[in-house]
């Protein structure tokens, strides 16, 4: 798998790349599944070059799982319109933005072929048989484990993981978590330092996230509709969406990040050492 340096919002791909983000989500996700792995396995088996990883193919399950902590992004659209229910999971009266749920809630959506994906129950996931009551069960329980991790180990750096959304799939009977985690694709992040100040007088949180990339689009009148244009990706924006990654990245791993392009030749010379290493060509 090579991670991109393109970007994505409402499910559709921007025009212009974003400098470093494909070596961010990679370098991010390979601490983050090597944190998790006691939890359940995965697919990450070797990550020869910077924006590069090779491991287990499995056969995904058709759903997300999106586990939230925090009231915020489509939960709080949700829950602003009025619902106290999604996906079968109850939101209760009184919250603020933001605001911390009694316990973290899992609200999965359904993996489209094409166009959006949608919400949906874990009542309707069974019923539609998209995965069995007996997998959902360990989908369930590793999903709040790997939360509850993600978020210990923010809380060691001083941040905190407000949701999430984790992938799984199967290799004969057996669940793997697959894809990236806890990355600024798949994950939002507060900064830990003045959260509750900022709850209490109704300050905007400080996000580490892809969600103002998000934000910038909603202000310029894109949700993906149709008929809808993307506005125009300055180069200052460009290298604001790079620096925020960056940032992100520094912040999450506690460690200097360190830009390094390689070659296509280079890259492909690193996964075919790779691949000779694991077995899988001679």
């Amino acid at each position: 798998m090579i991670a991109s340096d393109r970007i994505s919002a409402f499910d559709v791909i921007l025009p212009r790349p974003i400098p470093y983000k494909g070596q961010v989500l990679n370098q991010i996700a390979a601490y983050m599944l090597g944190q998790t792995r006691d939890i359940c396995p995965n697919w990450l088996m070797d990550v020869p070059a910077p924006n590069v990883s090779i491991g287990k193919k499995c056969n995904p399950f058709r759903i997300e799982m999106v586990v939230r902590g925090n009231l915020v992004g489509h939960g709080w659209r949700t829950y602003q319109s009025g619902k106290r229910i999604l996906c079968g999971a109850q939101m209760p009266d009184g919250l603020k933005e933001n605001d911390y749920f009694p316990t973290p809630i899992i609200t999965p959506s359904t993996k489209a072929e094409a166009g959006h994906d949608e919400d949906i129950s874990p009542e309707e996931i069974i019923r539609q048989g998209l995965v069995s009551e007996k997998d959902w069960q360990i989908l369930e329980k590793y999903t709040l484990q790997l939360f509850e991790r993600g978020r210990t180990i923010a809380k060691s750096r001083n941040l905190i993981l407000a949701d999430t959304k984790y992938e799984f799939g199967k290799i004969g009977d057996d669940i793997f978590l697959m894809d990236e985690i806890h990355t600024p694709d798949s994950s939002r992040y507060f900064l830990a330092d003045g959260f509750d100040e900022r709850q209490k007088s109704g300050e905007k949180q400080q996000q580490l996230s892809k969600e103002f990339v998000r934000e910038w689009l909603i202000a310029n009148n894109f949700m993906g509709k149709e008929g809808q244009s993307v506005p125009e990706m300055t180069d200052d924006w460009i290298d604001t969406i790079s620096k925020r990654y960056i940032d992100l990245y520094e912040k999450v791993i506690g460690a200097a990040f360190i830009p390094e392009k390689l070659s296509p030749e280079k890259t492909e010379e690193k996964i075919v050492q790779s691949l000779k290493k694991l077995g899988a060509i001679s």
